[in-house]
């Protein structure tokens, strides 16, 4: 053990240009992850931001009993359980799907062409690409055309004022928009198996199918399992940005999530300890979901991230 820790030493040493350009990264989580949780104590503290924030009278778990009797917190929860839920059962596979499609794909003009446009819309901000989304969902918008044509809708519809299609034009519009870019981790997982491993299952007999599911499912079934945990323990989370642009007050009831009723109780209304204890107790849920999750996976597929 002693002689393995100093060849590992002696080859970090070796390569420090290489590791030294990780301190940013680090420094910056130091800087914007780590000191920020100093100030989780405003959650037990009615926090004034007209005076130091010690000087706070402490309130204990007042600001916990608030937002676990306030209606719209619930509502809030639900909402987003409803979003995560729908993202994570048929939104997940769909990068998968994707990278497993692309990797079948012989032409590698035509692939990386696929992969090009794949990715783009990633890169454009929910600002825009939002306002994209409601000129297409707006009436003579392209979603409108399209039923019309195919004989499902007689009339113009403002999909995004009813609020029963919020949740899922969530799911469709970010979909669209990170599908791609999601797919990068598997593209590159696959990228990594053993070619002599296809080449021994040709040989055998198996056909494209039988590869693609025993050799190419299997080789990056841990992959998978990684971040299906990690989706899990996002489940209280959402894409703020995505909802914010999307919401209006006709769709408000079923477009608040959990993260926008942060938002709105800490900044819009002034109450940073109620609002910073609700994000606590968010953080608390979702490592619970984290070990949970990663427990299941142990114990089903033998993949975890510890």
């Amino acid at each position: 053990m002693f002689h393995t820790r100093t060849g590992q030493m002696k080859a970090l040493l070796r390569q420090w240009q290489l590791q030294s350009m990780v301190i940013p990264g680090i420094l910056w989580m130091f800087i914007f992850c780590y000191i920020p949780m100093l100030w989780l104590i405003i959650a037990f503290m009615d926090f004034s931001i007209a005076k130091p924030m010690l000087e706070s009278p402490f309130v204990g778990l007042k600001h916990f009993r608030d937002f676990l009797t306030d209606d719209r917190f619930w509502r809030s929860i639900r909402n987003t359980l409803g979003m995560s839920s729908i993202k994570l059962v048929l939104g997940f596979p769909i990068p998968i799907l994707f990278a497993l499609l692309l990797n079948e794909i012989r032409s590698l003009r035509f692939k990386r062409t696929v992969q090009t446009i794949s990715y783009l819309p990633h890169f454009i901000a929910w600002t825009i690409f939002g306002g994209i989304a409601l000129n297409w969902l707006g009436e003579g918008g392209v979603i409108n055309q399209l039923m019309m044509a195919l004989g499902l809708q007689d009339r113009d519809i403002l999909f995004n004022s009813e609020p029963q299609y919020f949740w899922w034009i969530t799911f469709f519009t970010d979909t669209l928009k990170e599908t791609g870019w999601s797919a990068i981790i598997y593209i590159a997982a696959i990228a990594g198996i053993d070619p002599g491993l296809y080449e021994a299952a040709e040989l055998d007999g198996a056909n494209r199918w039988q590869r693609m599911w025993h050799i190419t499912v299997q080789s990056i079934r841990p992959t998978i399992a990684i971040l299906f945990i990690l989706a899990v323990s996002g489940i209280l989370g959402s894409n703020f940005e995505q909802i914010f642009m999307l919401k209006n007050n006709m769709n408000m009831k079923m477009a608040e999530s959990l993260d926008l009723y942060i938002y709105n109780m800490g900044l819009v209304s002034g109450r940073h300890s109620f609002s910073t204890a609700v994000l606590f107790a968010r953080s608390i849920v979702a490592l619970g979901l984290l070990l949970l999750a990663n427990q299941s996976s142990k114990k089903l597929t033998g993949d975890s991230i510890f």
